[in-house]
């Protein structure tokens, strides 16, 4: 064989920190052995796999396209020496979920998928739909979860569960009375809504075609605790799935509000993963698991 595991990791801590001296610093190696791992690598089949501006390593044309098989030969590497050694099925997990799945699905999928793997560990990052998935496809997360329609023609895009948003409002907002809301009346309130980018605010807009020129926008907020907590303070009237609002209703700090039946809010929230990605025992485990939520 005329590379090295150890050259591979270099090719991809560089292709990552764009930089050698970071790229040496997080696989705990001098610099100028990761420096050398790299150009012994480049030298053996006379190619070249980033451009070099300065001290910055810039992937070219060649590594962008060997990136993804580099990715899926060190997953599987790295799950046949933890089997090996026996010490679990499935390895670290690196989850990327948004804020609403994040904060009210995905802990509880990570607490049971590391008490049934004993020694597996799972890092789980929280942003919005447009973030997980520039991570995933930069090969940064290993799975993503998340709640907008996506297109990407580098990312498999799997259907997971259905969800639904919700309008809502203070107990003693003056539509909160209503049977059902017209069309007039959306338009007429003031709203606490998501940012753009989210999945959440997708669905909101799918649902609210026609309407959108004319809605008061008071705020946008990138957290669905800020949102609740800007409707119970009787700012506006907001938008979230059902999910993060259950427990408010439960408690009357917040109550639904009907819409008109030809809104719908209905939703699906899906994994993500890389085309390219290797689906280890982990990632398996982990869909299992969230199929089981």
């Amino acid at each position: 064989m005329r590379y090295s595991f150890r050259q591979l990791e270099v090719f991809l801590a560089a292709a990552h920190t764009q930089n050698i001296t970071k790229a040496a610093a997080a696989l705990a190696m001098s610099q100028s052995a990761a420096s050398s791992a790299l150009k012994e690598l480049e030298a053996q089949f006379d190619i070249q796999l980033f451009d070099r501006v300065g001290k910055r390593l810039q992937l070219n044309e060649l590594g962008r396209l060997f990136r993804p098989q580099v990715e899926a030969l060190l997953a599987q590497a790295r799950e046949l020496e933890q089997a090996l050694a026996k010490h679990t099925e499935a390895g670290a997990l690196k989850v990327g979920a948004t804020l609403t799945i994040g904060n009210y699905l995905a802990v509880g999928v990570m607490a049971e998928y590391m008490k049934t793997q004993s020694h597996a560990r799972v890092s789980l990052e929280v942003a919005n739909t447009r973030t997980i998935a520039e991570r995933v496809s930069d090969f940064e997360l290993d799975i993503g979860l998340i709640e907008g329609e996506l297109q990407s023609p580098e990312l498999d895009v799997i259907p997971w569960r259905g969800d639904e948003l919700v309008v809502f409002c203070h107990p003693q907002h003056p539509l909160a009375g209503a049977e059902q809301l017209s069309d007039e009346q959306l338009r007429q309130a003031t709203w606490i809504m998501r940012e753009p980018g989210s999945g959440t605010r997708q669905t909101f807009e799918r649902g609210m075609h026609g309407l959108l020129p004319d809605l008061e926008i008071l705020l946008e907020l990138e957290h669905t605790e800020a949102i609740k907590r800007a409707v119970e303070a009787n700012l506006g009237i907001g938008c979230l799935s059902r999910v993060c609002l259950a427990d408010a209703f439960r408690r009357g700090s917040l109550v639904p509000l009907a819409v008109p039946e030809h809104r719908r809010f209905d939703r699906q929230f899906y994994f993500i993963l890389h085309k390219q990605k290797y689906r280890s025992a982990g990632i398996d485990r982990w869909m299992e698991l969230c199929r089981q939520l």
